[in-house]
């Protein structure tokens, strides 16, 4: 039985008068860029989250490229971050201006390792005769990239406790952990949401995330709402008075039909992130009783059992298989019509437009395994029970 990655139809189906009915409005109004309907979008992505900021973009790209520009980050510049993630983390800085600089990732989850961010920190980065702290290149180390990866929140605690003992920014890469919650000790937030915990963060709405749109569409939030109108104004080529213009911006505005899609599917948001993690589970119970756990690594749920309800959302379900098999297991799955993927193939330092940082193949171990092992199976809510078999048995063929 063929078993896709990813069935967008399925979601579609149960949403498609409604999202016509939204649609049709828009396109009644005649008004296609920004207006209500992305202000009401915008004001329920705030209602979820608890940001103090949520500002549609075109992208989560172009998200990510307003929040560099917020905080002035360009050229000459430089920023910590994971090389294991989706390009764009890494190549927004470079399109700013600022030079990636990357530290290894923890095994485990897949995200920045905050062990090895205070590596960097305390022995590798130096403070000038002025205080600047400055990496060994000359840059100024301006702020702080973690991502959530595949629905998971980075462990922010220490990188929070490690940014603010360096008076470094954090900027959260939530791209694909919309909703996603951590169980954050400071302050008064328990638990907290992806996006929220750092100076700002941004998410991506590309069709295959969680709250997908029907083509590009993303959101830059900020802890404090006064952020807004700069945001806003990012968005709009640096333009806050009609046509007039105190810096240059970009043309980042989210599409009124793209924020009608993602109003409807927002309310169902929860409901699908605990659809993924049934999936999650009936994957765990069914590699278990195949008594393939010591060939499959599974992902792995560090907050599970803090009481949180979207302690993991599971925008990628990624386990990892020795690299001398993966990519016969991925030849073997795609030959039985089994959907999977690779996230992702190479360690960013490892891209060749990334080679005049100066990087060599091992200098990060732990994301360089990650890349050579990791392989994404089916998950989405739609998923059925027999599909999962389907994919559990293939994978126990091949071991066999």
């Amino acid at each position: 039985m063929p078993v896709p990655l990813l069935d967008l139809k399925r979601q579609y189906a149960l949403l498609r008068e409604e999202i016509e009915a939204r649609v049709r409005g828009v396109m009644d109004s005649q008004q296609f860029i920004l207006g209500p309907e992305v202000e009401n979008f915008e004001a329920g992505v705030r209602q979820l989250s608890g940001a103090g900021a949520a500002v549609g973009m075109s992208s989560g790209t172009d998200a990510q490229i307003a929040a560099l520009m917020a905080l002035k980050i360009g050229p000459g510049d430089a920023v910590l971050t994971t090389p294991y993630t989706f390009f764009a983390t890494a190549g927004c800085l470079s399109r700013v201006g600022a030079r990636p600089v990357f530290v290894d990732i923890d095994p485990a989850t897949f995200n920045i390792s905050p062990v090895a961010m205070a590596e960097y920190l305390e022995n590798v980065a130096r403070r000038d005769a002025h205080g600047v702290l400055r990496i060994p290149t000359g840059e100024p180390l301006r702020a702080v990239v973690p991502v959530h990866l595949f629905g998971l929140c980075a462990e922010m605690d220490p990188i929070l406790r490690l940014a603010a003992d360096y008076h470094l920014p954090v900027l959260e890469d939530a791209s694909q952990a919309i909703g996603a919650e951590y169980p954050l000790t400071r302050g008064e937030a328990r638990p907290a949401q992806a996006g929220t915990m750092g100076e700002l963060g941004w998410f991506s709405f590309f069709p295959s995330k969680n709250l997908g749109a029907f083509g590009d569409g993303g959101l830059t939030t900020a802890r404090d709402p006064a952020l807004t109108p700069l945001l806003k104004a990012i968005r709009m080529h640096g333009m806050e008075a009609q046509y007039f213009h105190r810096f240059v911006g970009g043309n980042f505005r989210l599409d009124a039909l793209q924020a009608a899609v993602l109003s409807v599917k927002l309310p169902h948001l929860g409901a699908w992130a605990a659809a993924r993690r049934e999936r999650a589970n009936d994957y765990r119970a069914a590699f278990r009783r195949a008594g393939l756990l010591e060939k499959v690594t599974l992902p792995a749920e560090p907050y599970a059992e803090q009481g949180l309800r979207n302690h993991h959302i599971y925008h990628q379900y990624v386990v990892r298989v020795a690299a001398h098999e993966r990519d016969a297991l991925r030849a073997h799955l795609t030959a039985r019509q089994i959907g999977c993927a690779i996230y992702y193939p190479l360690a960013l330092h490892q891209q060749e437009c990334f080679r005049s940082l100066g990087y060599r193949a091992g200098d990060f171990p732990a994301a360089e395994a990650a890349a050579r092992e990791s392989l994404a199976l089916p998950i989405f809510p739609e998923l059925t029970n027999s599909e999962q078999q389907e994919v559990v048995g293939a994978i126990a063929d091949f071991f066999s």
